[in-house]
């Protein structure tokens, strides 16, 4: 197993957002968690990189090490999670090419960081055009691009992406998730937060439902992809 969470508990002051969610992500695997507005997916990512508090009780462990120890710059520098936050975070002030290498901080493997880097682009031949342009001139869409390419720049033994096809076009989206997926093959172990619950129960392995807090559901994608409660409450009918 390479990550566990056991009673995952996060409040914000007196609003309880995750009541002791208990989930598990092997190695290599794609699992996605979706749910509504509001149901606690962007805070479970939060919760695992570290950047809110769980509650005592609450027990995280990844590759075999007490997750509940490391600060959020130890969890991508010598963990290896790397972390693609809804509403993409970027440094509006410096160049696309400056947040994709600021991504690379805590890497020692500088042929890989190149290869990376021409990855990106190729995956996004926009941000290359702009490879000198402040990430606050970017449109939405090139913005997203931007914010997912700076997660394939960290040091990515897996990969929390939190609402990826955000602002992109459709087949812009899909460039996006195959791209994910070649990743995956190569050893990138990946969860995913998405409103999209179709695009992300078609491209995962296993799937959680997240509602108010709480996992209500759980299993194979394929299997969630036809539960009736599922079509009626993420799959339009």
């Amino acid at each position: 197993m390479l990550l566990s969470a056991e009673n995952l508990a996060v409040s914000y002051g007196n609003i309880k957002a995750l009541h002791g969610i208990n989930f598990e992500v092997d190695e290599g695997e794609i699992v996605c968690i979706i749910g509504a507005n509001g149901a606690g997916k962007s805070t479970t990512l939060w919760a695992i990189s570290r950047l809110v508090d769980a509650e005592e009780g609450t027990s995280m462990t990844f590759a075999g090490k007490n997750l509940l120890d490391f600060p959020p710059e130890k969890v991508v520098s010598e963990l290896g999670i790397s972390h693609a936050p809804e509403g993409r975070r970027l440094f509006d002030n410096l160049t696309v090419k400056e947040n994709l290498h600021l991504a690379t901080f805590a890497r020692k493997d500088g042929p890989e960081i190149k290869r990376d880097l021409d990855r990106v682009f190729s995956i996004f031949p926009r941000l290359e055009e702009r490879i000198s342009q402040k990430a606050g001139t970017l449109s939405g869409g090139e913005q997203q691009m931007l914010a997912v390419g700076r997660a394939l720049m960290s040091a990515r033994r897996m990969m929390l992406l939190d609402e990826p096809s955000m602002g992109l076009a459709p087949l812009l989206m899909k460039d996006v998730f195959d791209a994910l997926r070649d990743i995956n093959k190569e050893g990138t172990t990946i969860l995913l937060v998405e409103q999209n619950a179709r695009m992300a129960l078609n491209f995962s392995q296993r799937g959680y439902v997240l509602e108010s807090g709480s996992i209500v559901l759980e299993g194979n994608s394929s299997d969630l992809l036809v539960d009736p409660e599922v079509k009626k409450a993420y799959l339009g009918g």
